[in-house]
């Protein structure tokens, strides 16, 4: 009888593909390898034998066979590591936008815009709520029930067929000061979707702004290290040549090796930032958001400090909302002042009743029977929850006042600093830009000496180090400025007419 062994080589090099090796020994000198193709769930790579038989312990075929049919593993690692690459950029998006689609984007698809006008609609339906006993409404039903001796009447009403009633308020002042409470509340809600429309503007814009002067200094950071480089090369002659010492080559060296670590931080913080902007803009995490350099925010700038302050003002969205609060508090005061008002009812029912056990004991019976009248309610003792209810809602309007004066004077401090923020950064900004037009003019005229042979390449490559040492100064300067713009567009309630 012929004994055989079989042996299981397994390779899984994907979520897709994997071989098996079936390795059957019939005799001590035959063999055959089969391939088959079987599905693999998940990527790791495995090789498996299953227990020999003892009495064949030294089968001919050896893993080295197996591997001439399939080269090597480093083909199926590399094979691998690529279709995952490939799955998981199917997943990523790259957007880029300038600043202005970037702010448009947000306003429609940011997370906290869409939550605050679910808020707006949920106050919408607060007014519905409250107009609800000023809506007619009309309940239908059956009373039937076994009657034996006098036809009771059961919760009020006498057994029927059928019963149909309605039910509305026609007066009711208490109510009607809810109602307009709901209404102010809804101006309210409005307000705050505002402000939140101009809050995430404003970090949009500015994390634009950022994302944007990440990526300038990534590219200065790219020509410094060429520039050290040819530095450090420069360097390196000279000491061959005996004319520096070997410190000088070091420390050409270093700063070589020190621009490179602060490029690689730049690249990680760009990345971040890209990623941060894709999440405000309402992407997916795997998302990233490329800024382009295109418009920036300009224009609508107050001509003074004194017209800084009266915009801020009149369109602080916070004191907008404090007085809004304030008039809904005035509506709940005077809702708890009328309580003691009447209110009335409309009221109307009808019946349709069977003739059992009525005629014994009424002299006439009538099958269909109606009603419509006006239910009148008198208070007379209300107890004292209304009035403490109202003291605690004048003490609330009394707080708001003090707040809403606080806001005020807080709004014009800061509006005035925010102005004179600006001032600065522009001075700022015209300071760097003279600081680095004059080493470009150093640049010229060291490469017009060095053609006369009356400066060396190390001379004009420290000052090409310097020229991009000043274009960083101006690029920050410049982001300050922006920067500062964008805290007082936004201080004055302008940003979003600024960037939409």
């Amino acid at each position: 009888m012929k004994d055989r062994t079989r042996k299981d080589v397994r390779f899984t090099t994907g979520p897709a593909l994997a071989l098996t090796v079936l390795a059957t020994k019939q005799h001590q000198n035959s063999n055959f390898v089969l391939f088959r193709k079987i599905p693999a769930p998940f990527p790791k790579v495995k090789i498996g034998f299953a227990r020999q038989n003892r009495r064949h312990p030294n089968p001919h075929l050896q893993i080295g066979s197996v591997l001439q049919k399939w080269p090597t593993m480093k083909i199926m690692k590399s094979a691998t590591l690529l279709l995952l690459a490939l799955l998981s950029s199917l997943h990523a998006e790259v957007h880029s936008l300038t600043l202005r689609d970037a702010v448009n984007l947000s306003l429609k698809q940011n997370p906290e815009v869409l939550a605050a006008r679910i808020d707006q609609q949920k106050a919408e339906f607060a007014v519905r709520v409250a107009k609800d006993p000023f809506v007619p409404k009309i309940f239908a039903g059956s009373g039937l029930a076994y009657s034996t001796g006098y036809p009771m009447s059961i919760d009020g009403a006498v057994p029927s067929i059928l019963q149909a009633k309605t039910v509305m308020s026609l007066y009711n002042q208490s109510q009607r000061f809810l109602i307009a409470q709901a209404k102010e509340n809804m101006r309210t809600v409005a307000i705050d979707e505002t402000s939140k429309r101009e809050d995430t503007t404003y970090r949009t814009a500015a994390l634009f702004l950022d994302v944007l002067r990440l990526t300038q200094d990534r590219d200065v950071a790219r020509r410094q290290i060429e520039s050290y480089r040819k530095v450090a090369e420069t360097v390196r002659l000279r000491v061959e040549e005996g004319k520096q010492l070997e410190i000088d080559s070091e420390i050409a060296a270093f700063h070589v090796a020190r621009a490179k670590q602060r490029l690689e931080a730049l690249e990680s913080d760009t990345a971040y930032g890209e990623s941060s902007l894709a999440l405000i803009l309402g992407f997916g995490p795997n998302d990233v958001v490329r800024p382009i350099d295109g418009d920036r925010p300009s224009g609508l700038d107050p001509a003074s400090e004194a017209a800084a302050v009266e915009t801020a003002l009149a369109n602080s969205k916070e004191v907008q909302r404090l007085v809004s609060q304030m008039q809904a508090k005035g509506f709940e005061l005077r809702s708890f002042k009328s309580s003691r008002l009447p209110a009335f009812d409309l009221v109307a029912q009808y019946s349709l009743l069977a003739r059992h056990n009525y005629e014994d004991f009424f002299r006439r019976f009538q099958r269909n029977n109606g009603q419509l009248g006006i239910s009148i309610q008198i208070p007379v003792l209300t107890g004292s929850a209304a009035g403490a209810q109202a003291y605690r809602v004048e003490a609330e309007i009394a707080q708001m006042r003090l707040q809403v004066q606080s806001a005020r004077d807080r709004i014009t401090v800061e509006t005035r600093r925010g102005f004179q923020d600006v001032k600065r950064a522009q001075s700022a900004r015209e300071i760097a830009k003279m600081d680095l037009d004059l080493t470009r003019k150093q640049i010229s005229i060291a490469l017009a000496q060095m053609e006369e042979g009356r400066a060396s390449l190390r001379q004009v490559e420290d000052l090409r180090v310097a020229e991009i040492e000043k274009w960083t100064a101006f690029y920050d300067s410049q982001n300050i400025l922006e920067k500062t713009k964008l805290a007082l567009l936004k201080q004055t309630g302008s940003i979003l007419a600024a960037l939409q």
